[in-house]
């Protein structure tokens, strides 16, 4: 027990932060503006990643290319935040619901309430790998803050076995974790405002890391056109609506003329587009999608030649 002690006070996370010893005495205002000022510092140390982001994100589209899947694990709010952001992608690109999946040690109930003791146990999550088939052709990103959660650690050795890319996400330099990663992503955010509360500094930076990976690896599969999102789900009012605008955007037609032609698309953004600006049915609009890869901009290119 005391030597974890002596390496969890050496993490960076885990020490105190100069600007915040006297947040008691501060007023809210102080705060609020303490703050915003150490959070300004996340996206920073975030850029000084992107080599390795990029990486990653190369690596998840070829894996998701080849029928694969993105799998993120952790514990505690780094595997809320994997979660989160798997839950995000149906709607957004219009994934299979199996494509990127979240896992969390304790199980889908530490979602909501903390499962004591449930990070520090390795097989746990080899377990967890194994209930859903991990396979060679998926990419596992294991998060852990600390960069030594025993859960994280655990996931990533099986995934190595069973062949997959493994990707760690850390906020601490020489982490445990990247001895068994393929890949090591490390935003050095720097003392919490609060001492080792990373779901503050360090956790904005794991989100915005995900972010990244996730919308990344779907612009590279064709899930985007330009800016726009060509491919998402339009399962609420508010998606409906936003699929009018962009097929009215992209085809130069009125959004009520826009409606119906998404209606006898089945709702699928992309196969309106073609369909109108190249004049075929459907069916062969779909397929020249899937000659294309799904890319948007190729296939209109392809069928008008400009």
């Amino acid at each position: 027990m005391l030597e974890k002690r002596g390496l969890l006070e050496k993490l960076t996370t885990e020490a105190r932060n100069p600007a915040s010893e006297r947040i008691d005495c501060l007023s809210a205002l102080e705060i609020a503006r303490l703050m915003n000022a150490e959070d300004a510092k996340v996206a920073e140390a975030v850029g000084h990643e992107a080599a390795v982001i990029a990486r990653a994100i190369e690596a998840v589209a070829e894996r998701l290319r080849q029928g694969g899947r993105l799998i993120y694990f952790g514990a505690g709010t780094s595997g809320r935040l994997g979660v989160l952001d798997a839950a995000e992608c149906p709607p957004t690109f219009n994934t299979r619901p199996e494509q990127v999946l979240g896992l969390i040690a304790g199980g889908p109930s530490a979602m909501f309430r903390a499962v004591e003791g449930a990070e520090d146990h390795g097989e746990f999550a080899a377990a967890d790998l194994g209930a859903i088939v991990l396979s060679s052709k998926d990419v596992v990103v294991g998060i852990a803050t600390s960069g030594r959660t025993p859960y994280v650690i655990g996931g990533l050795e099986y995934a190595r076995r069973q062949g997959a890319c493994t990707i760690a996400l850390t906020c601490n330099r020489e982490a445990a974790l990247s001895c068994h990663a393929d890949l090591t992503i490390t935003p050095m955010v720097g003392p919490e405002v609060v001492s080792g509360s990373t779901r503050l500094k360090a956790g904005t930076a794991t989100k915005m890391v995900l972010n990244m990976i996730s919308t990344g690896a779907m612009v590279l599969l064709g899930k985007t056109y330009g800016n726009l999102m060509v491919d998402l789900c339009a399962t609420n009012s508010k998606l409906i609506d936003r699929s009018r605008r962009i097929v009215a955007a992209l085809t130069g037609l009125s959004e009520s003329e826009a409606e119906p032609l998404l209606a006898r698309c089945d709702g699928e953004m992309k196969t309106a587009v073609v369909a109108h600006l190249c004049s075929v049915p459907p069916d062969q609009a779909r397929q020249m999608l899937a000659t294309a890869g799904g890319r948007l901009r190729q296939t209109i290119t392809r069928g008008t030649g400009r």
